[in-house]
């Protein structure tokens, strides 16, 4: 078969690898029907990511069809087409058990393995461990690329966005930078009853594309105004937004959050943070607030699923590029310079 295979920082190509196997009896064979690009394999070709190693096939996202089930598979069936949740889960150790399976211990203690620690799903096949609790089957009617901006984007700014900070009916919530996984924070956190979602970036596309996941007020932070002040007149009496949702993973964005939440808010923290940040305790002590932060665990799927078939949530309107399998090249350019391209997802697809 062929696959996407990194071969160092700033090197990758699509070339023929031995087709996946059986390995355990909870394992299945996918054969990938559609992809897509995370932020996170950007920091992998970068060199971000050392326990990524030369050989390894990326990706960690996309939906296909069962080809091979291991002998213990009792749900998963050949022929299912299925969403490939971008966290393995052995379903039965401490961390999986409390639902907190980004941390399952049987897989190492971190859930996020494929396109990382094992082959990943940037192929014509993958091999998916522990199938019955990592695959999701696609009902009619939810198209490919749907499906798969739920293997890991949806749930991620839904779970840790939106369920981390507590987001209820009628809350005024903060969206700070909204790329893909902002943007998924919006659409969920207005499907979720939010009065006012505010949306908080400094690239004009984004903005204006998060009137159409549900936004209902902008932030232009380039144009010069106080984002804080701004945020405030926003929320009720002025107090602050109920729930910041940092979706950045910089000092400065996490620092507008803690600034705009009022007093027993909640700061959910969604954004990869390579740097510390500075967090004025002897300002906030007596705020009481909740601050969280969180890998997706990915077990919301089946309500997003539910939320999709409801017309709830319109996941399509991630998807700005397409591409096929010999396109991974352009693909990942396209996305490498999403602010020029005005690209929010791009799918790679088997023609």
């Amino acid at each position: 078969m062929k696959a996407l295979v990194y071969h160092g920082p700033g090197d990758k190509s699509w070339e023929d690898v031995p087709d996946p196997v059986i390995v355990d009896a909870t394992d299945a064979i996918v054969r990938m029907e559609t992809t897509t690009i995370c932020g996170t394999d950007l920091h992998i070709l970068k060199g971000d990511v050392p326990a990524v190693t030369a050989g390894r096939v990326l990706g960690h996202e996309g939906v296909g069809v069962v080809t091979e089930v291991g002998a213990d598979c009792t749900r998963v069936k050949v022929g299912d087409r299925v969403i490939i949740s971008c966290v393995t889960k052995c379903g039965t150790c401490e961390y999986c058990r409390m639902g907190m399976t980004s941390h399952c211990q049987t897989v190492g203690g971190i859930g996020w393995i494929f396109g990382h620690l094992i082959d990943g799903t940037q192929a014509e096949y993958v091999r998916v461990p522990f199938a019955d609790n990592g695959l999701i089957r696609l009902p009619e009617g939810i198209s490919a690329e749907q499906g798969t901006m739920l293997s890991d984007i949806l749930p991620t700014g839904f779970e840790i966005g939106v369920l981390y900070g507590a987001v209820k009916e009628g809350d005024v919530v903060a969206v700070v930078g909204v790329g893909p996984v902002g943007l998924a924070a919006v659409m969920t956190a207005s499907a979720q009853g939010a009065s006012k979602v505010i949306a908080v970036d400094g690239n004009k596309f984004r903005l204006e594309q998060s009137r159409d996941f549900g936004a209902t007020d902008t932030i232009d932070v380039n144009e010069g105004g106080d984002v804080i002040a701004e945020l405030k007149e926003l929320s009720r009496g002025g107090l602050g937004v109920d729930v910041a949702i940092e979706a950045v993973g910089v000092p400065a964005t996490f620092s507008t959050c803690l600034d705009s939440v009022r007093p027993g808010g909640h700061v959910a923290n969604v954004g990869v943070h390579g740097a510390s940040v500075e967090f004025p305790i002897e300002r906030d002590w007596i705020n009481n607030l909740t601050i969280t932060t969180g890998l997706v665990n990915a077990t919301t799927a089946p309500e997003l699923l539910d939320r999709i078939q409801n017309g709830e949530i319109e996941p399509q309107k991630f998807v700005t590029h397409r591409y096929s399998f010999d396109e991974f090249d352009a693909a990942y350019d396209t996305f490498a310079n999403a602010a020029d391209e005005h690209a929010l997802k791009v799918i790679i697809s088997r023609r």
